[in-house]
Order: C-alpha cells, then structure tokens, then sequence
C-alpha cells in the first residue's frame, strides 16, 4: 500500500508541474500567436469601383491628390465641394484636376443615378457583412490600442474604440491573407501614425469596419478599405491606400488617397510572383474613351505608371506608390478629355522603365 501510494504520489506531482509549466507559456506567449482563422473576404460588390463613397458628401481643401473614382448619393454633386469639378458631355460624370478618376453624383444623366444607388447599398451590405463575422479570433485585444503591435490574419472584435498612436501598427501576412476589424465605437490614426504591411500582406484584404468615427491624424498613412457607418476625417497631410467608403461624409484636406491594386495572380491560394517587371500592353486597344492597363513586378518596391503624348508631355499619373508582388489590374486609363491619336504608357520600377504605345479613336 505505501508502495501505491508513493507512486501515486509522484504521478501527481509531475501532472502538476506539467500543467504548471503550460500555464506559465500560456502567460508568457502573446495573444497575436494563437492560432487564428482564415476568413473569407468581404465583398464591396461595386462599391469596389470607387476609392470614396459617400453618402451624404466629400468635401476637400488644399492640394488633394486621388487616384480612383469617387461618388456622392443620394446626395447631390453640389455635395462634392473643393473639386473643380468639370461636367463630362455626356452628363454622367465629371472630372477634376485632383482626381485620377471620374466623379459620380446621383443627379447626373442617367444610368449614373442607378450605377449609385447600387454602389451605396453594395456599401452598405459589405459594411454589414463585416460587421455580423461571428467567431472573433480576438476580443478587445489590447484593450483596444494598436500601438506597436504586429497583427496576423483573422477576425479582431472590440466594443470600444480602437487607438494606432504614433509608434504605429504592423499588419504582417501573405497576399492571400484576410484581416476583418470589427470596431463598435471609433477609430482614430494618431498624428505621424503609420500602418506597416509586411510580409506580402495587401490593402485590398484589410477591412476596418467601423460603427463610430474614423479620424486620421495629420501625415498619418493608413492601409485598408475603410467600411465606416458615420463620417471619414482625414488631417492635412493624411494618406490611405485603400478606400474609404462612408455611409455618412468624407472630408479631405491636402490629402492622398490611392484605390489598393488588387493582385490577381493567385493559383490555388499561393502568389505566383513573376521574375521579372512587365508593362502589358492595354486593352481594349484602340479604345475610346476607356481602356485597362496591367504591370508586374518581382519584388515589392516603388512603382510609376505615367500616360504621355507624343510630345513628350505628360498627361496623367495612373499609379504612383508601393506595388506588391504579383500582376495587377484595374488600373484604368479615361481619355474622356484627350483628342485622338497616340498615346503611351510608361513603367517604371527599381531603376528600368518600359513603355507601350496606345492609340486613343474617337
């Protein structure tokens, strides 16, 4: 019997000290390291179209520079203040010296009018999508204050506001990784806070849905397609790669907003990434008024993608900032305010450059 009991003993000693050990490396092993879900992405549907949507306006001042499309509805164009906007002969659009894009209002010839209304409710089943994600990888994960923490792919959850001071945050995944931000209350981007991607972790699948208010500081550069339930705040200086989708208001001052370059060259869930940078040609070609333009590159690294005439002369900025690796699309050309004749396109990416000549028939 002492026997028994002295083995008895020593068997329930060592449980302790095993489950022991466990407790202490579940306490010391930080939160972003458990194991997280792969969530499906959110689709904007063609609210995806546009780098702003608003509902009820977007106003700007100071130099403002927008590369993608932007729309107000139901609100009027007189809603889009600080533009210069320059109405289009066919009614249905404008454009502006501040945006690489066209501009939409719900009170321009139609089909516009339908092309909105679609767009902003697209917006909105998008926003409610990302905010009915059950199953949070985490809740109120750092109660709340982002800075200086790296997050990996999954479903993030807070009731309260969500804070990136100054130190940053770093978003660290593949290409084909998914971040969905719940956010009950606000999110605020501090003066001089930047959001790092790394890893190949790309804009178009970080997804901040935000019941509150977005705010971004002043030189703040932010990541990610913004689904905001109110209004859309951006300091002098503030810039976004991604979009920002509103179900209230969008104001700008002196900013830079670029729609995020969406990858395409995915097979079975794995970046294929191409050895080398390619400008391909456009298509349609010739084209009138529209046409698309796609590039690879090798390597993450700072890309231009520039239309000039035959002169020499530069006509428009199509992209300029950090490409991913991988092919891109959905960059578009709109020579609605070009005369007929040719026209070309010009790559630039880590010193080399290549063009591709387009011709431009009305």
């Amino acid at each position: 019997m002492k026997t028994f009991t002295t083995r008895t003993t020593n068997i329930l000693s060592r449980c302790a000290r095993f489950f022991g050990a466990m407790l202490i490396v579940a306490l010391i092993v930080p939160a972003a390291a458990k194991s997280q879900s792969f969530p499906a992405s959110v689709n904007l549907g063609t609210a995806g179209n546009f780098a702003i949507l608003a509902k009820t306006g977007i106003s700007t001042t100071g130099v403002t520079a927008i590369t993608g499309d932007i729309g107000v509805s139901p609100a009027a164009a007189t809603f889009a203040t600080g533009f210069g906007l320059i109405m289009d002969a066919s009614g249905t659009f404008s454009v502006s010296s501040l945006v690489v894009g066209d501009i939409y209002a719900a009170d321009y010839t139609p089909p516009t009018p339908t092309k909105m209304t679609t767009a902003v409710s697209d917006m909105e089943t998008a926003y409610t999508d990302a905010a009915g994600r059950t199953l949070p990888d985490y809740t109120e994960l750092y109660t709340g204050d982002l800075t200086g923490q790296t997050l990996t792919h999954g479903l993030y959850k807070w009731g309260t506001g969500v804070l990136i001071s100054a130190g940053g945050v770093t978003i660290s995944g593949t290409a084909t990784d998914i971040w969905i931000f719940q956010i009950a209350q606000n999110l605020t981007v501090a003066d001089g806070a930047i959001i790092t991607l790394s890893g190949g972790a790309l804009a178009s699948n970080i997804f901040w849905q935000v019941a509150g208010q977005v705010t971004f500081g002043t030189t703040a550069a932010m990541k990610g397609i913004i689904l905001c339930q109110t209004a859309i705040a951006m300091n002098t200086g503030a810039t976004l790669n991604g979009r920002a989708l509103a179900q209230t208001a969008v104001t700008l001052d002196a900013n830079t907003v670029t729609r995020p370059v969406t990858v395409t060259a995915v097979v079975d869930g794995v970046l294929v990434v191409p050895k080398e940078f390619n400008l391909l040609q456009n298509f349609p070609n010739p084209f009138n008024p529209t046409t698309n333009i796609q590039f690879t590159v090798p390597s993450t690294g700072n890309a231009t993608l520039k239309v000039f005439n035959t002169i020499g002369q530069e006509v428009v900025t199509l992209f300029n900032g950090v490409a991913e690796a991988g092919k891109y699309n959905q960059v578009q050309f709109n020579a609605s305010n070009l005369a007929t004749g040719i026209y070309f396109s010009r790559l630039e990416f880590g010193g080399a450059v290549q063009l591709k000549k387009m011709m431009l028939v009305k």
